[in-house]
């Protein structure tokens, strides 16, 4: 779509719609002031016509006539150039209202396009390992059982894979209006209990200790869908212990401020360059983690969904990290 066409033409309809209310403004004025002299013509007539013969009367009368022919000629020059002025101003403001008014869907339409370019990408890698095996494979007269296991296997890894990335993909093309229909009150305390009994094995394979230290004796429930927070703080939990290092800690905090109800989700890890921060809620947008020895798996989907989530929750989602010094996130909820 070329939206530089579609801002000229949205412009021009805009500074039409002004230029015909300036015209027809215009023609009333003009045809009020006009009645208005034509009526004091009357009336000056009425006068000049009872002295009849009078030479002083006459030219008088014939300044009259020309001072209101001047009069109606200097109106018709106003009026135009006071429509010129408002067709000068009315474009320019119209342009930028027109810009205004679609950039919203400027915006939409390319983070469609790269979001569909991006997705095509990460579709299209785990389908062409598989073929290149098969391919592969399939030119090997001598393909032993082994192999051809070996083989099923890698394709299995790889489908895992198109399974988990077409699942990321649904949930951030979910619709968000039914999701909303299941709102109830949930309990924040026990989602993170939940969430940390879900992660516990991932934690455990890198010797991670997970640490919840709730505040005590504030209220910690909030209005909204539970599977859909709980996958948030899954999310987020998941995340601090792939990016920390063996044998740290991931500490999970939950307290209140000002009417609303902050979770932080804090690790020790390799932490993000400032550099990325900016970015690292956007679709399948992955940092920089070459100083990392640990290949860390995923397509750059989980800070997405985690942001959608809390959107749709009218919460908000921020981190504060230090590449080196770990990472914080923080959720703020409205409390309910």
């Amino acid at each position: 779509m070329n939206f530089h066409s579609a801002y000229l033409k949205l412009a021009i309809f805009y500074a039409g719609i002004v230029m015909l209310i300036s015209l027809v403004f215009s023609f009333a004025i003009y045809s009020i002031a006009s009645k208005e002299i034509d009526q004091g013509l009357r009336r000056q007539n009425g006068i000049t016509e009872s002295f009849p013969g009078n030479p002083i009367i006459a030219e008088l009368e014939h300044l009259r006539v020309e001072q209101i022919q001047e009069s109606n000629l200097h109106l018709k020059i106003n009026l135009v150039y006071f429509n010129l002025i408002i067709l000068f101003i009315s474009s320019l403001s119209s342009y930028f209202l027109a810009k205004k008014t679609l950039h919203p869907i400027e915006e939409s339409v390319k983070s469609q396009n790269r979001f569909t370019a991006d997705a095509s990408h990460e579709l299209r890698t785990p389908l062409t390992a598989m073929k290149s095996e098969i391919e592969v494979s399939l030119r090997d007269k001598k393909l032993s059982l082994k192999e051809a296991r070996e083989l099923l296997i890698s394709n299995l890894e790889e489908i895992d894979k198109l399974s988990s990335l077409s699942s990321a993909l649904l949930k951030l093309a979910r619709n968000d209006d039914k999701v909303r229909e299941n709102f109830t009150k949930v309990d924040i305390s026990a989602v993170i209990l939940e969430t940390i009994g879900r992660v516990k094995n991932l934690a455990e394979r890198k010797n991670i200790t997970l640490k919840y230290d709730p505040k005590e004796g504030e209220n910690q429930y909030v209005f909204g869908d539970h599977p859909s927070i709980l996958e948030l703080f899954i999310i987020l939990t998941e995340n601090a212990i792939k990016y920390s290092a063996q044998n740290s800690s991931v500490l999970i905090s939950v307290g209140g401020s000002a009417g609303k109800l902050e979770v932080s989700v804090k690790d020790k890890g390799i932490g993000i360059k400032a550099s990325d921060l900016p970015y690292i809620f956007n679709r399948f947008y992955r940092a920089d983690h070459s100083r990392n020895k640990e290949k860390i798996a995923g397509y750059g989907l989980g800070l997405s969904i985690a942001k959608q989530i809390a959107e749709l929750h009218d919460a908000t989602i921020a981190v504060d990290s230090k590449s080196g010094q770990g990472s914080t996130f923080v959720v703020k909820f409205k409390i309910s």
